[in-house]
């Protein structure tokens, strides 16, 4: 009696992770995906589709300012004032880009990670800040999540390419923001 139960029971144990449990639906990570695979030809998907962010406030932003051709997406990745810091907010975003950086769409990809800010402050000093974001971002993606550092680069670009232009010393939340671009395999 004892050996067909453990028979069963090691039968359980080597079922494929896709027959334990339904995948579970991760609509952030997914938008980030289409995002970076735009104009991308995908097996067994349509090309160029659904492109949207999650919503229209939400973290992931179609909108960017990458130059044309080059898959990319704006994160809502926030920060203390001044800071390098990633919020609790922030990590979520992060983790949601591991999880995208991680599909089988984007898993052999080069990714640049650009840090961008607001115009408020002075200009070398929101360069340094937002070199420093990209760098957390990386960290993050690397240490937490395990995605290979020689996948990702980053940049800086201060206040040099808002996606909403504002006078100097204006806040706008839509440009301090982190862009992710896919470079490509």
């Amino acid at each position: 009696m004892r050996a067909p139960l453990l028979a069963l029971l090691a039968g359980l144990v080597a079922l494929p992770a896709a027959a334990q449990a339904p995948a579970v639906p991760d609509p952030m990570a997914d938008s980030i995906v289409r995002n970076l695979t735009r104009g991308i030809r995908i097996p067994g998907r349509e090309p160029d589709a659904v492109t949207a962010p999650v919503t229209p406030a939400g973290p992931v932003q179609a909108a960017t300012t990458a130059p044309p051709g080059i898959p990319a997406v704006s994160l809502m990745v926030t920060f203390a004032t001044g800071s390098a810091t990633l919020t609790p907010e922030a990590e979520a975003v992060v983790a949601a880009l591991a999880r995208a950086l991680a599909a089988p769409e984007l898993a052999r990809s080069r990714i640049r990670i650009e840090g961008h800010t607001d115009t408020v402050g002075d200009a070398a000093m929101n360069l340094r800040l937002s070199e420093r974001r990209a760098e957390a971002v990386r960290l993050g993606l690397v240490g937490r999540h395990g995605i290979a550092p020689g996948r990702l680069e980053t940049l800086g670009l201060g206040e040099t390419q808002p996606l909403v232009a504002t006078a100097d010393n204006v806040p706008e939340a839509r440009n301090r923001r982190v862009q992710i671009l896919n470079l490509g395999e």
